[in-house]
């Protein structure tokens, strides 16, 4: 048989699987998909070195109000060692998945104080079904309400809540702290099955007994307990107000609707423009549209793909979403004020941004 006529009965691939494996093809040959081993075991001394720094500097400050000046600090190094933890639970560190997956349990459970289990589970079905109706945990709706129907539906204190949700995102962000601590324990302690239950219930109490023990011993109790709430406020508007831009306020794909993998990925991502401050300022999820279409990809080469990226989404006419750090905030908190009016007149609310819909 000839090639030609072997060529017309092999199945023609789909316009859309070789869009992303043309794309996938570019990144590869600009190699950089590499893992950045070096830079992130630098950042993680760095890291370190700054929590031993912020300590010693509460010890030398003594008994003084002023020790407070440091809570910030701490919450600024938590929070970027929760990046890293994402990183290496993304496999961007180590070749080894099993030295990704330790480095991250431990720097999750032992260091940030949070279930390595819990997270990965939420965020891996995020990441399958970004911003998807009834599949991305990410938008399912809680205290905060991302769908006009399930605003309508609400009462009582939530419903007041909701009519005012995205002045008052932010400001709910300095419980989110609070909340993911809880959840570890919940997740934890929980009949659920889990692998590694002993070592992250060890970690887990380590850790969350272990900081207010240091606290107290280098501070009064008062002092300590303002710190800690200081430090957990702050902590979750900064995890909160990393994570936010990345999605809410892009199209949501409804329920049963099946979109390519290129597209459902682009388009339902926003990147924020900054440069090197933003890398590292939001721990790479700047790159939140490259990040998602390549999830191991290590942080040094998200700037890089970006530009492939975004030439690739041009020339197939694939809407490529980048804004501002503050612009997308306003983004986010007018989404939810829109989905918000649901919640005082369900017969008058335009509708959410939704994919396939007008």
């Amino acid at each position: 048989m000839s090639s030609a006529v072997l060529d017309h009965l092999l199945p023609k691939p789909h316009p859309y699987t070789s869009e992303f494996a043309e794309l996938l093809a570019r990144v590869k040959s600009e190699g950089l998909l590499s893992r950045s081993r070096t830079y992130y075991i630098t950042l993680i001394v760095i890291l370190s070195l700054s929590l031993l720094a912020t300590l010693t500097g509460m010890y030398f400050l003594g008994n003084t109000w002023a020790q407070l000046a440091l809570a910030p600090a701490m919450a600024v190094i938590m929070t970027q060692f929760s990046f890293v933890t994402h990183e290496a639970a993304h496999r961007q560190v180590f070749s080894s998945g099993q030295a990704n997956d330790t480095t991250a349990r431990i720097l999750a459970n032992a260091v940030v104080g949070i279930s390595y289990s819990w997270w990965m589970g939420k965020h891996t079905r995020h990441h399958a079904n970004p911003n998807t109706i009834g599949k991305d945990p990410d938008i399912q709706s809680d205290f905060i309400m991302f769908q006009d129907d399930k605003a309508a539906e609400t009462k009582g204190f939530t419903k007041a809540f909701v009519k005012r949700q995205g002045w008052l995102f932010f400001p709910i962000l300095t419980l989110e702290g609070l909340n993911l601590h809880v959840q570890a324990f919940r997740r934890v302690f929980s009949k659920e099955p889990l692998k590694h239950r002993g070592t992250e219930i060890t970690l887990l109490l380590a850790r969350n007994l272990g900081y207010p023990v240091i606290l107290l011993a280098l501070m009064p109790w008062y002092i300590a307990a303002v710190f800690l709430v200081i430090h957990m406020a702050l902590f979750g508007v900064y995890m909160g107000a990393s994570f936010a831009p990345n999605h809410k306020g892009m199209p949501q794909i409804p329920a049963g609707l099946k979109v390519d993998f290129l597209r459902r990925q682009v388009m339902t991502s926003r990147n924020i423009r900054g440069g090197l401050f933003m890398d590292h300022f939001m721990g790479g999820l700047n790159y939140q549209v490259e990040h998602h279409l390549f999830p191991s990809m290590a942080r040094p080469q998200l700037h890089k793909a970006a530009r492939i990226v975004r030439e690739f989404c041009a020339e197939k006419k694939i809407a490529y979403t980048e804004t501002g750090l503050f612009q997308s905030y306003g983004i986010v908190i007018a989404y939810l004020n829109r989905v918000g009016l649901a919640a005082r007149d369900p017969f008058d609310c335009p509708p959410a941004q939704v994919m396939g819909r007008a």
